[in-house]
């Protein structure tokens, strides 16, 4: 999921189509999901939560080979900092993102009937939620660099799988994610977080990421010729 060489404007594109697409499907499910779980917070967590996982499996399976689907403000400052980024980029990813997030909520809204955007109103906040969001962010980010190390070829079901598991054991339901935050800030629907709310959030998802790079440098460090990578199966000298 790092920078990939094509050219900066295709792939800014597919960051604001990617996160776009993230965004109407988290907000969209959502939705849906209130409108047939007849009252039932758990069934509508449930609705909302297999669709986000699913798609994050298609997004980054066909859009990995042309930015690198972050999707996510908070991988692309991960990526920059391993200098698997130019720093020059990150800010356009951010942008392209951002807009992308804001653009999925209006579709979402639009395919519902709804008012293209309304300000959030669900109050999201505590030292509680914002740990939650850190520690949600913190096993996002593990998850995509112990992926890049081990199995790049399965980061898009390991990405869809932390998503979808840590949307029921953090008590935030997992945004993990400033641009999809910031996005959920202009809906009052199922997904939605009171928009006063969303710099707490995204605070705590910034701190989290950086201890999840921090980790994953001390558990999967550079492979040096003088250091071979050992598998399961190989044991220690």
């Amino acid at each position: 999921m790092s920078a990939i060489a094509q050219p900066l404007s295709r792939r800014l594109f597919s960051e604001a189509l990617g996160t776009g697409i993230l965004v109407a499907t988290v907000v969209g499910s959502g939705i849906m999901a209130e409108q047939l779980a007849g009252g039932n917070v758990a069934i509508a967590l449930l609705g909302n939560t297999i669709p986000t996982g699913a798609i994050l499996v298609v997004l980054i399976t066909i859009l990995g080979p042309v930015s690198g689907a972050h999707f996510n403000p908070a991988v692309s400052l991960v990526f920059a900092g391993r200098r698997e980024m130019p720093w020059a980029e990150v800010a356009p990813y951010i942008v392209a993102q951002l807009l992308g997030g804001i653009a999925g909520t209006v579709v979402a809204h639009l395919m519902f009937e709804l008012a293209p955007v309304v300000i959030g109103i669900k109050s999201r906040t505590g030292p509680s939620q914002w740990f939650a969001e850190a520690v949600a962010t913190f096993a996002l980010v593990l998850t995509i660099l112990g992926g890049v190390r081990h199995a790049r070829a399965a980061i898009p079901w390991l990405v869809g799988l932390v998503i979808t598991a840590a949307y029921w054991f953090t008590a935030s339901t997992s945004f993990a994610n400033p641009a999809v935050t910031l996005a959920r800030g202009f809906t009052a629907t199922f997904a939605g977080i009171a928009i006063g709310d969303v710099p707490g959030f995204v605070v705590a998802q910034l701190i989290g990421a950086a201890v999840g790079a921090l980790a994953a440098a001390i558990l999967f460090p550079a492979v040096t010729a003088s250091s071979p990578v050992r598998t399961a199966q190989q044991p220690a000298e």
